[in-house]
């Protein structure tokens, strides 16, 4: 049998990158990788993966319906892993409209693609073809004290980007009831690990506490987040394409609640050891609170007891050893970091309401 070929949707970006990096490093799988190279996405992302003879990059965007079918021609694909999409609740707030362009206008023009694409196959490949859709959990809006998200919980987005997300899925899921396309969707708690654009919390708050700057956490700190480490949920894509029902839904957790305040204080505390201060101060000193955003979730938490029982996926990854891998990946690629924080992001304050892109 020949090897498997997969069309990966924003593969220069974080997610995308890594399940590119591990696509080419433990399957035999051809990857054609689309991706439009926006601020956060970056070929650097691929390591020495870029040049690899299984790895066929090209820059374009999702909404070019044109290209996307002629990708679907060229690279004839097993499955698509769609990952492409404006991701940052702090931009979305400031500029939705690429928000919807690219989420859900983007996503309803591979659907129309892969459609045509799925249609034309002949039965056997039509069988095995999988368009496998990746969301979040911000979908579901903002869980109470206790309770998890799971599969069945109610849709109640509370930004533009959480909002696009969820119009994505929807979509996803009725050109599956409508027209029978064999889709997957996958909803993942907050991802973390090496390769991350900084204007995420981890690698915000290490990048700033290594040059001395203020460590911002939104309101009390108190926000909780379910946290995934990146390979493991990559690792978890991967088994839903192998394995996963055809419009089924999987939710992919990494079972570790935190506070914000707690994530950034475990940050400082790895630095204090691995690269301390020059005054000797702990780096949580550089701790300040700042005014919340707008429509800021109080907490997320992920039930994967689906996946973990129906594709046998667990996570390796505890927050204690993912959190101190990725802190020492940053100290060591200082070089990476300067060269993807351009002059369109220097890890200012997004998301306030105020600056309005439109």
């Amino acid at each position: 049998m020949s090897e498997p070929r997969y069309l990966v949707t924003g593969g220069a970006g974080f997610i995308g990158g890594a399940l590119v990096r591990q696509l080419l490093n433990g399957t035999d799988a051809v990857v054609g990788n689309l991706d439009k190279l926006t601020y956060a996405g970056n070929l650097e992302s691929l390591g020495g993966y870029l040049d690899h003879p299984r790895h066929h990059f090209v820059q374009g965007d999702i909404c070019d319906a044109a290209l996307v079918s002629e990708l679907f021609r060229a690279l004839n694909p097993a499955g698509v892993f769609h990952l492409a999409a404006e991701s940052h609740v702090d931009r979305s707030i400031d500029g939705p409209a690429a928000f919807v362009a690219t989420n859900v206008v983007g996503t309803f023009t591979l659907l129309e693609a892969a459609l045509r694409y799925w249609r034309d196959l002949p039965v056997t490949q039509r069988e095995r073809f999988r368009f496998l859709h990746v969301s979040t959990d911000e979908v579901y809006g903002s869980l109470g004290a206790s309770g998890l998200f799971t599969e069945q919980s109610r849709y109640a987005p509370n930004s533009p980007y959480s909002a696009s997300k969820a119009g994505s899925d929807h979509l996803v899921r009725a050109y599956h009831c409508t027209y029978g396309l064999p889709v997957l969707i996958t909803n993942c708690s907050n991802n973390y690990g090496p390769f991350q654009f900084p204007e995420k919390l981890i690698p915000l708050v290490i990048l700033n506490a290594l040059d001395g700057k203020p460590l911002p956490i939104y309101g009390d700190g108190g926000n909780i987040r379910d946290w995934l480490y990146v390979d493991d949920h990559c690792r978890a894509l991967q088994r839903v394409m192998e394995a996963g029902r055809a419009g089924e839904a999987y939710n992919i957790g990494g079972f570790n609640e935190h506070t914000n305040l707690d994530v950034v204080k475990a940050i400082c505390r790895h630095l204090d050891r691995l690269a301390p201060r020059h005054d000797g101060q702990p780096h949580a000193a550089a701790v300040i609170f700042v005014s919340d955003r707008p429509g800021h979730d109080r907490r997320y938490a992920i039930d994967s007891t689906k996946i973990v029982g129906e594709l046998d996926w667990h996570p390796v990854e505890t927050f204690i050893s993912g959190l101190e891998r990725t802190v020492r990946w940053y100290l060591e690629n200082r070089t990476w970091c300067a060269r993807v924080a351009s002059g369109a992001y220097r890890r200012e304050r997004l998301g306030t309401g105020e600056g309005r892109l439109i």
